[in-house]
């Protein structure tokens, strides 16, 4: 009888233990997915920012049509890489699609601003100014949001490899950080006045 209780208690006590990590899992696992909906909410601000600089710069940057279209391209195709991660963050392929078309969309923006630089009439544009704040702004909070789904990652890949999670992590695949690929993307958009 005393046998049986505690062969009772051990298997009670083996199901508390699998269902508080799979619960733990399934936590740590809709923690990065929220984290990365803070990148794609940054994402879209900064996408939504490009086409107010282009169209603020355009009347001073009549002759410098390829570059104006490349941002545009650019960010179109961050945009597109950007929805295609959100439907599922983690996928390694979403995420180096992601990460390459943002690597693009800052080379093109540095070129882009490195050129503003060079027209003093835009330079001094208030609209123009304010538009620059705002991006620099924006992408501070890209690397800031960046950073809590990477950390948001490591603590999900973390849980389901390390024992005893990797033991019930069987249908949990390991999610992706969001890393910068682009050597261009490693430096900072430069903004002056």
């Amino acid at each position: 009888m005393v046998a049986m209780l505690v062969l009772l208690g051990l298997v009670v006590l083996a199901m508390v233990l699998a269902i508080s990590i799979y619960n733990g899992l399934v936590t740590k696992r809709n923690s990065y997915k929220n984290a990365f909906s803070q990148i794609d909410v940054q994402l879209k601000r900064r996408h939504d920012l490009i086409p107010n600089l282009v169209e603020t710069a355009k009347g001073y940057l009549k002759h410098e049509r390829e570059t104006l279209e490349a941002v545009v391209a650019a960010r179109n195709g961050a945009s597109a890489a950007a929805r295609t991660a959100a439907a599922n963050p983690g996928d390694p392929q979403a995420m180096a699609a992601l990460s390459g078309a943002e690597g693009a969309l800052t080379g093109v923006l540095t070129r882009f601003l490195a050129l503003a630089e060079a027209y003093p009439d835009l330079k001094a544009n208030t609209n123009m100014m304010a538009l620059q704040e705002e991006l620099s702004s924006t992408e501070n909070r890209i690397a800031f949001a960046r950073q809590a789904y990477n950390d948001a990652v490591m603590t999900y890949n973390n849980a389901r490899e390390t024992f005893p999670g990797v033991l019930l992590a069987g249908g949990f695949q390991a999610a992706t950080l969001f890393e910068i690929q682009a050597p261009a993307e490693r430096e900072p958009v430069q903004v002056k006045f």
